[in-house]
């Protein structure tokens, strides 16, 4: 249950996170490499929004460089910068991971920018936003309970703004969706989109005590290999696995192959991905 009420953002927004940027003295700092330290660079060097330096966790900073830059460890940050504001480019769900987040966080500005996974690159910002907002706030109408309106602003609020403290209140414990749905009606089937090595499946064989059939899509050939391996095994659940990725359109698209969760549908080539052409 989010420990905080939340209303979607005023309309028409004035100021995202990114017009913030624009305006900071202080002296920007990414957290992370890999896929979300790119996109990020990409995004503020599209915007003309400058950044001092790359850190990683201490203990973790081999002397190594991302984008022509030196990685430094987050003692070294703070040793150079008295003030700083960090962006964070990295996800997890992980509860140490979190918490060591948000120690962070109460100690120092953290924003986390909302970034496009997939597809086309489009950003939920102020334009997008007052672009959208009859739509956004037609879906927030639909919702059924008072704790998904709060949860879906919360989600909104992060989008716009990058505060750990949306993102907080908007999260739950996978076991407390999973009860909360096998409490309102029984799950026979479902459909594991992006299945992966069938991770997903195990979790819902755990919850789910009726669950039948499983439909299960992945389109990088070699997590398709993993989740066959599990599936194979499965004798008490009738499920489908399909080679291929979802999208709104029949076609072909081109699929960054990374052989775990970083795989995604992209219209470019991606950070130490392999390009396929997969069905869609």
């Amino acid at each position: 249950m989010p420990y905080k009420k939340y209303e979607l953002p005023q309309y028409p927004c004035e100021k995202d996170m990114w017009d913030s940027l624009k305006e900071e003295c202080r002296p920007i700092v990414i957290y992370g490499m890999g896929n979300g330290a790119d996109k990020l660079i990409d995004r503020l060097s599209m915007l003309n929004i400058p950044y001092a330096d790359i850190f990683a966790s201490d203990g973790f900073v081999r002397g190594h460089s991302f984008r022509g830059m030196k990685v430094k460890s987050f003692s070294e940050i703070r040793d150079t910068y008295p003030e700083f504001v960090i962006l964070l480019s990295f996800a997890s769900n992980k509860r140490d991971v979190v918490d060591m987040l948000r120690g962070i966080e109460e100690k120092y500005e953290m924003l986390i920018p909302d970034m496009p996974i997939a597809g086309v690159e489009e950003y939920f910002d102020r334009e997008f936003y007052n672009e959208n907002y009859q739509k956004i706030r037609q879906a927030y109408e639909l919702m059924a309970d008072e704790e998904s309106k709060n949860c879906f602003a919360a989600v909104v609020n992060y989008k716009l703004f990058g505060k750990m403290e949306y993102l907080i209140s908007a999260y739950s414990e996978r076991a407390e969706v999973y009860f909360l749905l096998e409490s309102r009606f029984p799950i026979r089937s479902m459909a594991d989109c992006g299945a992966y090595n069938g991770d997903t499946i195990r979790e819902a064989k755990t919850y789910f005590a009726e669950l039948e059939r499983v439909k299960a899509i992945e389109p990088d050939k070699r997590n398709f290999k993993k989740l066959l391996k599990y599936t194979d095994g499965l004798a008490d659940l009738s499920i489908e696995a399909i080679n291929t990725a979802l999208w709104s359109l029949d076609g072909e698209g081109i699929f960054s192959e990374s052989g775990n969760r970083n795989s995604t549908i992209s219209a470019t080539s991606s950070y130490q991905h392999r390009d396929e052409t997969v069905k869609l």
